[in-house]
């Protein structure tokens, strides 16, 4: 029986200018191939969880976008690239035909730039099923060849050491947010430091990819234009008109061992503190995503979600969709969410502006990927570290402060997020 074909061809423009069409083409591999091995050392995009996912090698289309419209803007865009690609696509799975892998800053003012990035060939697999997409422009006469697995090039290990804000100055900082929350300025503000280091020349970029997926499989192991980690909470994820988001706020420290470890778990969904902090992540998602669904679910308790070296608090929230939106939209919506801003948010980003000394960059923004649809996969990116150009490497780590919140156990808790990439790269 031969393969289910799905073709579409639109109108193309690119930030409102005419550009060379897309041709999308996708088919099934016979086998699963190894996402990570298959990647390019020194550009590595994926985006991955528990073996399935996309990676991406080369790059068709490079789009950049800045300031408080960078999302809008983006979708925008999108919708235009995606309306002019001619798709052929003889898989129809998660993940297949036109794909856009792509990162957005946190802050509005941030100087790095927010990317969409359509590969050049992305493999997939998903559920026992495998596949290749190979995307060219209209200039071009051919797709490129299937990327062929290497092996991981040498190991190396790296420190990384205070960044903009030192210990002792996220201490301080803590401390005076706490003084402003209790005199009812806001509710919650999210503080961040950072740890800096430098990779070798050369360095196998997909080396850490490694750790990150084998150390925390539940999480989404991502490589963005230089942005990588292994984020564990979906922002928005949506396909077929549905959409779900997985909302974390609260933290606590694995025990260590067994009875400790349940102990800590029980502490953690008895806190209120951290009960406090997760109602008001959740209140804000309901309250974003309601203009756009026509049925909204969620549980009444948060669930303890574990991690190897944490507890969170969690939920989940299930939206029927009841108009257009795509899932780029939906995450202009809810960026940035109460569990990385604070809240009222808009007093919460003041704060934050005050009391980081430096530029987030995409540390807490959007990381994920849409296809010509609109549907896609939306992450938080958390536990996350940026590469840039000459080497250096920023890794970036923060906690909710509320009323009652010790400057102490919060620079504890920056400590057990930093884990995932000091271990990767250490």
């Amino acid at each position: 029986m031969p393969p289910c074909v799905t073709e579409y061809s639109y109108l193309v423009t690119s930030s409102g200018h005419p550009t060379s069409q897309l041709r999308v083409h996708t088919t099934a591999l016979s086998v699963p191939l190894n996402l990570i091995s298959h990647l390019d050392p020194s550009d590595p995009q994926l985006w991955m969880r528990e073996g399935n996912g996309i990676a991406g090698n080369g790059t068709a289309l490079r789009l950049e976008f800045s300031g408080p419209t960078r999302f809008r803007d983006a979708a925008e865009t999108w919708r235009r690239i995606a309306a002019a690609a001619h798709v052929t696509d003889e898989v129809r799975a998660t993940g297949t035909g036109l794909i856009a892998l792509g990162t957005f800053t946190f802050a509005d003012a941030s100087a790095t730039t927010s990317v969409l990035r359509v590969p050049r060939t992305i493999i997939g697999r998903s559920d026992g099923a495998a596949w290749v997409t190979r995307i060219r422009t209209a200039d071009d006469t051919e797709f490129d060849p299937l990327p062929t697995a290497s092996a991981l090039g040498s190991e190396y290990r790296l420190s990384l050491r205070a960044g903009q804000m030192s210990p002792d100055a996220f201490r301080s900082a803590v401390a005076d947010a706490t003084a402003r929350i209790q005199t009812g300025e806001l509710s919650k503000v999210v503080l961040a430091r950072d740890l800096v280091g430098r990779v070798p020349v050369g360095a196998d970029l997909r080396r850490p990819l490694v750790d990150l997926s084998l150390g925390y499989p539940s999480c989404w192991t991502f490589a963005v234009d230089g942005l990588f980690g292994a984020s564990p909470e979906t922002l928005i994820r949506s396909e077929n008109g549905v959409a779900n988001a997985r909302v974390l706020a609260g933290t606590i420290s694995r025990g260590s061992d067994g009875e400790r470890d349940e102990i800590a778990s029980i502490a953690l969904a008895t806190s209120d503190k951290n009960l406090g902090e997760h109602e008001f992540a959740i209140r804000s998602v309901r309250e974003t995503l309601a203009p756009f669904v026509s049925d909204l679910e969620w549980s009444e308790q948060p669930f303890a979600l574990k991690l190897p070296n944490l507890w969170h608090l969690a939920t989940d929230v299930r939206a029927t969709l009841s108009g257009s939106a795509t899932s780029l939209d939906l995450v202009a919506a809810l960026h940035p969410t109460a569990a990385v801003a604070g809240t009222p948010t808009p007093d919460a980003l003041r704060l934050i502006a005050e009391c980081e000394p430096g530029d987030r960059g995409r540390y807490a923004g959007a990381v994920g990927w849409l296809n010509a649809t609109g549907d896609g996969q939306w992450a938080v990116a958390l536990r996350c570290a940026q590469i840039t150009p000459n080497n250096t490497v920023t890794a970036w780590a923060g906690c909710g402060i509320v009323a009652g919140s010790d400057p102490d156990a919060e620079l504890a808790e920056t400590d057990i997020k930093f884990r995932p990439i000091i271990d990767a790269l250490g």
